[in-house]
């Protein structure tokens, strides 16, 4: 009798521990986004002398989610290539925006660049970022990211001067 006791409370007690919140955060993950940017993607498509680059993005997800597996807090780190645009293109913005690739769309995610910061000093370069994002924004940017595309802008082409679909990198 004595046994069934110190059993039954040493189940109770690991049934205790074992109990979660649904606030409480779990492992973070990091999913990844890449895009490949091309001058011929802008819509309209670039005709100017920054016509000749290209670039890729990876957007690498530093998340953390709830027992229930919903995100709650969402940071993006951002790796940005650049390569054959004119020696001195300014990148003067970079953001998700949402929508697909037949449209301006508005911007999801800025990286909040200070203009003039980076320059493709021999028309090539590479920059990272890291910004917060909201979570319900981070959710619906990882289930469906070919609806959000990745632009960057400069001083010749304010509107974007390279831009790609995401999508999830395999």
């Amino acid at each position: 009798m004595k046994r069934l006791a110190v059993l039954t409370v040493s189940v109770a007690l690991a049934g205790a521990a074992c109990g979660s919140s649904s606030t409480s955060p779990s492992a973070s993950t990091k999913p990844t986004l890449t895009a490949i940017l091309l001058p011929a993607n802008e819509v309209p498509a670039v005709s100017n002398a920054e016509a000749s680059g290209n670039g890729a993005v990876t957007v690498t997800w530093d998340l953390t989610k709830d027992s229930s597996g919903n995100i709650t807090a969402a940071t993006a780190n951002f790796s940005v290539t650049l390569s054959g645009f004119p020696a001195g293109t300014p990148v003067n913005l970079a953001h998700i925006h949402e929508g697909a690739a037949t449209c301006a769309c508005p911007v999801r995610v800025n990286l909040a660049l200070t203009a003039g910061d980076i320059q493709l000093s021999n028309g090539s370069g590479t920059f990272n970022k890291s910004v917060s994002v909201d979570a319900a924004l981070a959710t619906a940017i990882l289930n469906n990211p070919s609806a959000y595309y990745f632009n960057v802008h400069s001083t010749l082409n304010p509107g974007g001067f390279a831009r790609g679909q995401l999508s999830t990198l395999h």
